[in-house]
C-alpha cells in the first residue's frame, strides 16, 4: 500500500465512518499535527476530541481528495470536504491541504490548513462574505442579531 493510499484509508475510516478506535492505526503514538486548529498542535487524544467535536456540529462527512503529490515519504493532499448541517440539513463545503511525512506506515508528521471561515459562514456562525469586509478594514462586531446569527458593523 502506497502512503498517498495509507492517507486516503485515514479519511475513510476516522473521519467518514467515525471510527476512533482505528486512530492510532494510521497516527504514530508521538505524533504531533499543526494547522488543524490554528495555533494548536494536536495529538492523538485531540483528534479524537476534534472528530467527536465536528460530529456532533456537522452530519456525515464526505471527503475527496482530487490532487494527491506523493514524494518519498511525504504526501500533500488538497481536500474537500463535504457534510450537512445538523440544524438545517442545508449542504456545506470547506476545502482544505494536509501535507504528512510517514513513517512505518503511519502519520509521523503533518501540516494542515482547513477553510473555516468558509464552514463558518456556511453554518451562521460569521456572516457572509467574511472576508471581502475584513479586506474593507472594517471590523466584525459581535452584535448578535438573533440566537444564531452575527452581523458586521456598519
Amino acid at each position: 500500500m502506497t502512503n498517498a493510499q495509507r492517507l486516503r484509508n485515514w479519511y475513510t475510516e476516522v473521519w467518514e465512518k467515525g471510527n476512533l478506535d482505528a486512530i492510532t492505526d494510521f497516527i504514530a503514538p508521538d505524533t504531533i499535527a499543526k494547522g488543524i486548529v490554528p495555533e494548536m498542535q494536536m495529538g492523538i487524544d485531540d483528534f479524537r476530541d476534534l472528530i467527536m467535536t465536528f460530529q456532533a456540529q456537522v452530519g456525515r462527512f464526505e471527503v475527496n481528495l482530487p490532487k494527491v503529490i506523493a514524494e518519498g515519504d511525504w504526501v500533500s493532499a488538497f481536500l474537500v470536504v463535504r457534510t450537512s448541517r445538523t440544524d438545517t440539513g442545508a449542504p456545506l463545503e470547506v476545502s482544505g491541504q494536509v501535507m504528512a511525512r510517514f513513517e512505518n506506515g503511519r502519520i509521523a508528521e503533518a501540516y494542515n490548513h482547513v477553510d473555516y471561515i468558509c464552514l463558518l459562514e456556511q453554518m451562521d456562525l460569521l456572516p457572509p462574505d467574511t472576508i471581502p469586509i475584513c479586506m474593507t478594514g472594517q471590523r466584525l462586531d459581535w452584535v448578535r442579531q438573533t440566537s444564531h446569527s452575527i452581523a458586521a458593523a456598519p
